[in-house]
């Protein structure tokens, strides 16, 4: 699955018990091509992919969620909502020190992995909602849950490849949560941000040259040109090797082909997460006849890593801005000299 290879401050209102008034809109609010809402007379009416939801004013906001996939809580935690958090799956992906605390309190419950959620016992505990990715092999457990009369709503903010497209996704949650202030507010703090630092990096004299990803077996996934990834790299003010690509996904090459396109290569970025090069080397002895690989530098994923659980994938699907500043830390130091890379980790 996406996560598992898959905020610092939150913004409370001084009336954060109770919920927010709405403004009314006819408007729809594009978080992308993908995902749309709009709330009117205290409805909430939601468009996800091929999924549409008519919430009535009596239905939000929701007071005990579910949540199948990690990468969400990352939206909670940065809304102050995790007391609202009844169950999740593969609590040991999830890096938040509250939410595992809350787990081990046993406020939160296991309801299985990803693969294989307990359907029973998520309608046993009788969640206002249960948040998803979808996937089309659990169609049958998504029914199941449906005809029990739990609301299951899809949401896959990880298909988003725009940067603060996924951290606009905090403004669904803000609507279900009944947190519209609080999610708008944080949004503009990180989009701010993004763009400062889009800005900044615009202001170095040199543009490196990139590699990304890593290989599993014989394939190396390299990022298409229209990926997150190739966004983020783009805007740090440095050349991917595969920016005039304008695929959305990791496209798949043998070491041969990623060879002939990593001459000039100064740095090597989202490599695993790796303990050390020689680590590395051991599990795929071919990294070794890259230049990079000996005279450049590599940066894993692995800066705020807690055993199986990566924030990278939670709180990083928020704060594009972080990840954004510790892209340009790498690439541009001398921009950013008191800065301490936060979710990257130089291999050495």
């Amino acid at each position: 699955m996406k996560q598992k290879i898959l905020l610092l401050f939150t913004v409370f209102s001084l009336i954060a018990c109770k919920r927010e008034q709405k403004i009314s809109s006819s408007d729809w609010t594009n978080i992308s091509n993908r995902t749309q809402y709009k709330e009117q007379d205290g409805n909430l009416e939601l468009k996800s992919g091929n999924f549409s939801y008519n919430f009535k004013k009596n239905q939000t906001p929701f007071k005990k969620i579910i949540l199948i996939n990690a990468s969400m809580a990352g939206y909670i935690s940065e809304l102050g909502a995790e007391d609202l958090i009844i169950g999740v799956s593969s609590p040991e992906y999830i890096y938040s020190e509250k939410i595992q605390n809350l787990v081990k309190e046993g406020k939160i419950q296991n309801v299985g992995s990803e693969q294989k959620y307990d359907v029973e016992k998520i309608i046993s505990m009788k969640p206002d909602a249960v948040f998803t990715n979808y996937i089309a092999s659990f169609d049958n457990a998504y029914q199941l849950l449906k005809n029990n009369g739990i609301q299951v709503v899809f949401l896959d903010e990880y298909m988003e490849q725009q940067p603060l497209q996924k951290t606009a996704y905090i403004k669904v949650f803000g609507e279900f949560f009944g947190k519209e202030k609080e999610a708008e507010a944080k949004y503009l703090e990180v989009e701010k941000n993004y763009n400062e630092l889009k800005q900044l990096a615009l202001k170095a004299k040199e543009r490196p040259v990139v590699l990304a990803n890593e290989m599993y077996g014989d394939v190396w996934y390299l990022p298409g040109g229209n990926t997150s990834v190739a966004h983020y790299i783009a805007d740090a003010n440095a050349h991917y090797i595969m920016k005039d690509n304008r695929e959305e996904k990791a496209m798949t090459m043998s070491f041969e082909e990623v060879y002939a396109k990593a001459g000039g290569v100064q740095y090597w970025v989202n490599a695993g997460s790796h303990t050390s090069k020689k680590e590395m080397l051991g599990m795929n002895p071919f990294y070794g006849k890259l230049d990079v690989f000996n005279k450049g530098k590599i940066y894993t994923i692995a800066g705020k890593e807690k055993m199986k659980a990566n924030d990278f994938f939670e709180s990083g699907v928020v704060r594009a801005d972080l990840i954004l500043k510790d892209y340009i830390k790498i690439f541009h130091p001398e921009l950013l000299p008191d800065y301490q890379l936060t979710y990257m980790k130089e291999l050495q």
